[in-house]
């Protein structure tokens, strides 16, 4: 929530480029499946689901300056302003959902547990989640920020871009435990281009809920 200023700031001009793995998420999640996108910027992954063919799509996103460019760009796609850290949808309601580049945008460790928590809350049992995401880089471009602001922040890897925003990579070790209530189907090292045009060391992972009783 602490950076809806700078995201509503880039939302009629963002555009975001790390890819999306369809054709691996075809392979657990089915059309008739509703999908929930959450920090869905202004859309772009829905809507390549939507072209092939899914049709019960939500996306979720804090930034008002997206969900507005989203509605314009994909009318057809049912996107919602998301108004706190609580998601907005009963318990075991969502087949699937998507975390798409967005633990970067939220630095804390307690936030971030807390919004595993809610996608555990809304997803059925033996539901799937898709995590897209920035991993620690070792070059000295990287390290040198890193270490610049740990002593603002207190975690390694936590940075601020000059244009306003605050990112974080994660160490695999972090990763590891937040997902740790999934059970792994697939994990992934990628390279990514950032959005500013940078590469980065990432991650995609496609985990399962378990079974409740």
């Amino acid at each position: 929530m602490e950076q809806q200023k700078y995201w509503d700031s880039v939302s009629k001009k963002k555009e975001f480029t790390t890819p999306f793995h369809a054709e691996e998420f075809t392979k657990y999640v089915k059309k008739q499946d509703t999908i929930l996108d959450v920090g869905c910027g202004y859309g772009r992954t829905l809507d390549e689901l939507y072209q092939i063919g899914y049709q019960n799509l939500i996306g979720t996103d804090f930034s008002e300056g997206m969900i507005e460019r989203g509605k314009r760009q994909f009318p057809y796609l049912d996107l919602r302003k998301k108004n706190s850290a609580v998601i907005d949808l009963p318990d075991d309601s969502v087949d699937a959902v998507i975390l798409f580049a967005v633990l970067t945008c939220i630095r804390g460790n307690t936030e971030q547990k807390e919004l595993m928590k809610e996608i555990r809350r809304v997803l059925k049992p033996n539901g799937i989640l898709y995590v897209n995401d920035f991993l620690l880089n070792t070059d000295e471009r990287n390290i040198t920020r890193y270490q610049k602001y740990y002593n603002k922040y207190d975690i390694y890897g936590v940075f601020e871009l000059p244009e306003g925003a605050i990112c974080r990579h994660h160490s695999e070790q972090w990763i590891n435990e937040l997902l740790s209530d999934f059970t792994a189907i697939k994990y992934e090292h990628l390279t990514f281009t950032t959005m500013n045009g940078n590469k980065s060391n990432g991650f995609y992972f496609i985990g399962k809920t378990a079974q409740s009783g």
